[in-house]
């Protein structure tokens, strides 16, 4: 990208210089700080191999615009501090050209004034409680009026659960989710009998699950930090003979793999499932296997969106003929992926309506299909932005 400048010599003939801040030679760099350390750090590593895949693929087919593609990763520590901390290196001494990361919402609220101030496009791949607007943000995860229908509808439906305890991680992700869980129950005719929160590094939930025995709910809806708050509550949830039905709106498919035998049971809803079927699902399984072989770790519904967004970048620079911000967050939202979550677009207000598949996990940690809700729109996301 160049730009060039008017001078007015003593003259009075206008000349142009010009510039250069990068040339055809240079990289696209493509910037990924996420949680390798804290609560996301379960599934921060099939992050990055995504992200991985996803270069890996673009600089084998010649690039972007005839430009190769270099990644650089940086550790937020799953919340604010780490994230401001990753966000200046990734921008200011890397040069990232665009963020791309999957992150906790701390992470992402931190990182946002920092791509404003610098104005670089940042896409967000993480399901989230919704309702986060920068004219730099686009989101390809799922929101909350995506994920709560299938499970809760399922089990009022189909379960005749009438009773219903909250519990959360005590942050934007966690409440904000749960506000949106308690409406929609209530309007749907149940009861909420309980909402608990814990901090986001909290390992013991003790009280809290002694509390859900005294109310004794007909289902719990969990809405932890993405990771090991999940693995612990639940393991815990099952050491303690708990016996309601469980809904979380966080566990993806290598988390509920990693909880083994205690994950068995809980329902889900995900954009993306590793059973999804369909011949670009099973390519891509295919190539990720070939590439990290028994390094592997499980694609999931906070991983797979990661690939779909470093395609969505690189369609929006070819539209655009371009790297420069403006340009390419005119495009973001008018192309789109065709990819192992079927087509992805973030044409509603910044955000992308998403097939979303009900599932129950397995003993085994893989995840059935339940129920499939083809292309559920986000609702009001940022109308004004």
């Amino acid at each position: 990208m160049s730009i060039a400048k008017k001078i007015v010599t003593l003259a009075g003939v206008v000349c142009l210089t010009v510039t250069t801040w990068a040339v055809a030679s240079d990289p696209i760099v493509i910037g990924v700080p996420t949680g390798l350390s804290g609560a996301n750090s379960t599934v921060a590593p099939a992050v990055v191999q995504s992200s991985e895949m996803a270069v890996a693929e673009i600089n084998e087919s010649g690039g972007i615009l005839g430009r190769q593609v270099k990644l650089e990763i940086a550790d937020d520590g799953s919340g604010a501090s780490g994230a401001q901390r990753a966000f200046d290196d990734l921008i200011i001494n890397r040069n990232a050209d665009v963020i791309i990361s999957m992150e906790t919402s701390a992470a992402r609220n931190a990182g946002i004034p920092i791509v404003e101030r610098n104005q670089v496009p940042y896409i967000y791949t993480s399901l989230y409680e919704g309702r986060s607007c920068s004219p730099y943000l686009f989101a390809n995860g799922a929101v909350p009026e995506q994920m709560v229908g299938p499970i809760v509808d399922y089990f009022i439906d189909e379960k005749a659960s009438k009773r219903f305890f909250l519990v959360g991680s005590d942050y934007a992700f966690g409440r904000g989710m749960l506000e949106f869980t308690r409406n929609y129950i209530e309007e749907r005719g149940g009861e909420v009998v309980a909402e608990e929160y814990q901090p986001m590094n909290a390992t013991d939930w003790t009280s809290i699950i002694s509390q859900m025995r005294r109310e004794k709910p007909d289902a719990v809806i969990m809405s932890t930090a993405g990771g090991a708050p999940n693995v612990t509550l639940q393991r815990q949830y099952k050491a303690a003979g708990m016996q309601a039905l469980v809904g979380n709106l966080s566990v993806d498919e290598l988390t509920a793999q990693s909880m083994g035998a205690d994950a068995e049971g809980i329902y889900i809803s995900a954009s993306y499932l590793t059973a999804i079927k369909s011949d670009v699902n099973s390519r891509f399984l295919e190539r990720m296997e070939t590439y990290f072989g028994s390094k592997l770790l499980t694609p999931n519904d906070l991983s797979v969106p990661q690939y779909d967004a470093i395609y969505l970048y690189k369609a929006a620079v070819e539209m655009a003929g371009t790297t420069d911000a403006d340009a390419v967050i005119e495009a973001l939202a008018k192309v789109s992926f065709d990819g192992p979550r079927g087509t992805v677009q973030m044409s509603a207000q910044r955000h992308a309506p998403l097939t979303m598949h009900l599932g129950r996990v397995q003993g085994n940690g893989s995840v059935e299909v339940v129920q499939i809700f083809k292309n559920v729109d986000p609702g009001e996301q940022c109308p004004t932005t």
